[in-house]
């Protein structure tokens, strides 16, 4: 990991962390790098979330890229595996998403795709940050050089919704759906979405205003959800978070099916439809243990990876898998997708849903979930920090002891985070207050180290 980028591109809390100038700096510098790749100037497509940041960091990306002869096409308020898509259709030679996905507001991020449509390489992000950290001088265009920007979004908006449909191929007529688009992304797409299918949809936090992104809605706050789709009768309702790359479900009865057992639902129905390549998943070391036993009593193999989007993705690039993702909903459709698709992948669980004739709680059923106790460890921003803790002989020998306790009826996960000043303690048990014992102990052996 660089000083600029994480595990998701640049990350951080706007007028502190990440800036203006920053955003200029990355939007110079992308350019110029790109411009030594390709003898000629670069093509750069552009989509943001509903922050209130995102208009601002946007103009100073534009200003950037610009300023050293890149021209950019705007997509306006898109979801980020959109930008992915359009950015391989539309032939451009990179794309840059504004969005810190499920943080809340005060953040925002940057990240950038390749032409390819999948994320940078370790190597161009550092010679990427290598200019900005330099403070490279950079060639600074005048005249007819300079690069010029056009605004297509909504007609690129229709294209992505053009290309999910086209990924259903069955009739999903009466189904009922409440959708939750997080007062982000997908409220400028999701509407459109459903109301092209024949599905009865009806939507909740579609009014996004600069600060309610994620606030209490979405993916990562499922509750509203719950109620509503309870108490409204619905079959499924479906969450994403602010930039829509991720997509968490709940039932008919009001339970949460995560990213396992729609990794589980979907590859099944894969491989009914013959698409499930080399009969395998990918997921990751904190994928439950109850995906572990669906996929090894199913017959599917299931390779896991460490945490990360981007890890699986490389896996099933390498050896040709169709599927992937995460617990937390960042699910790859290899086959439609270059990156997580949370509408994308709405509509693939519908698929399976019609297909199927079950309610939705018997079909994510097939996938027993563990007890699993999750904690967030607030740490200091302190540069190294959290690889001083992960480091700590104290609490290696800690965990040591507890996953003897355990024995081959749990496990027992550290990880710091990828975007935040955190480290995760995951534990897996047999019983919730078993789980929540572990996880509580070593978060306290964490907060003293």
């Amino acid at each position: 990991m660089g000083k600029l980028f994480g595990t998701d591109g640049i990350r951080g809390i706007v007028g502190k962390t990440l800036t203006a100038e920053l955003a200029f700096q990355v939007g110079q510098s992308v350019t110029v790098v790109l411009q030594e790749e390709l003898g000629r100037k670069p093509l750069i497509t552009i989509g943001k979330d509903t922050r209130i940041s995102s208009d601002m960091l946007e103009a100073a990306l534009i200003a950037g890229i610009c300023s050293v002869g890149g021209d950019v096409l705007l997509l306006g308020t898109i979801p980020t595996p959109a930008v992915a898509f359009l950015t391989i259709q539309e032939k451009a030679d990179a794309g840059v998403v504004i969005s810190a996905s499920h943080n809340p507001y005060e953040y925002n991020g940057i990240k950038v795709f390749n032409g390819q449509g999948y994320k940078l390489s370790d190597a161009m992000e550092e010679r990427v940050e290598q200019l900005i950290l330099n403070h490279a001088e950079m060639p600074v265009k005048s005249g007819g050089e300079l690069g010029r920007c056009r605004n297509s979004a909504q007609e690129m908006h229709a294209d992505y919704i053009d290309h999910l449909l086209a990924t259903i191929g069955c009739d999903l007529s009466g189904l009922r759906v409440l959708v939750d688009c997080a007062n982000g992304a997908a409220a400028a797409t999701a509407p459109d979405l459903f109301q092209r299918l024949p599905v009865m949809a009806d939507f909740i936090n579609i009014d996004p205003d600069g600060v309610n992104i994620n606030n209490g809605c979405g993916s990562t706050h499922l509750e509203q959800l719950a109620t509503m789709t309870v108490a409204g009768k619905y079959q499924l309702g479906i969450a994403f978070d602010g930039d829509a790359d991720r997509c968490l479900l709940v039932d008919e009865k009001g339970h949460t099916i995560d990213g396992d057992k729609i990794m589980a639902v979907c590859g099944v129905e894969l491989r009914r439809s013959g698409k499930l390549t080399n009969n395998t998943v990918v997921a990751t070391v904190m994928s439950n243990l109850g995906l572990h036993e669906f996929c090894r009593r199913e017959g599917i193999d299931l390779v896991c990876t460490a945490v990360g989007d981007r890890h699986v993705l490389e896996e099933m690039v390498a050896c040709d898998y169709a599927i992937g993702g995460e617990q937390s909903g960042h699910m790859i459709f290899r086959e439609y997708a270059t990156t997580g698709d949370g509408e994308l992948t709405a509509l693939q669980f519908l698929k399976a849903l019609k297909a199927s004739g079950k309610p939705a709680s018997e079909l994510a059923g097939c996938c027993a979930q563990y007890p699993q106790e999750l904690i967030n460890v607030a740490l200091s921003h302190v540069p190294g920090e959290k690889e001083r803790i992960m480091a700590s002989p104290v609490l290696q020998q800690a965990v040591r002891e507890q996953e003897k306790a355990l024995g081959e009826e749990g496990r027992i996960l550290l990880r710091p985070s990828g975007t935040e000043a955190l480290i995760r303690v995951m534990v897996e048990a047999k019983t919730d207050e078993i789980a929540r014992k572990i996880a509580e102990d070593l978060s306290e052996v964490v907060k003293t180290i």
